[in-house]
């Protein structure tokens, strides 16, 4: 998405399904949808995001996280990629 300028959050205590639409993430460029990769009910939005959405550029697995959840079924995580399966999929994209 490039550059990004704006992102909405789900509600805290939102039920959220694997897949679903979870928020919109907006760059200077376009904007998306942001879907839950797991089921689960939000307990935490980064407020920080409101003022500096860029954080999701500049620090994704740290301050620019999106949301946490409480998770409805632990099995769905085995479905995720780990760190190096991720960024062999990058590599792929790049």
């Amino acid at each position: 998405l490039g550059d990004i300028v704006f992102v909405e959050t789900p509600d805290i205590g939102a039920p959220l399904e694997k897949g679903a639409e979870a928020g919109v993430i907006e760059s200077v460029k376009a904007a998306s949808e942001i879907y839950a990769p797991i089921s689960g009910t939000v307990t935490e939005i980064n407020h920080s995001l409101a003022d500096n959405p860029e954080l999701v550029n500049t620090s994704p697995e740290g301050d620019g996280w999106m949301y946490k959840l409480n998770i409805t079924d632990v099995g769905e995580l085995d479905d995720l990629m780990d760190k190096a399966e991720y960024d062999v999929f990058l590599e792929e994209l790049g």
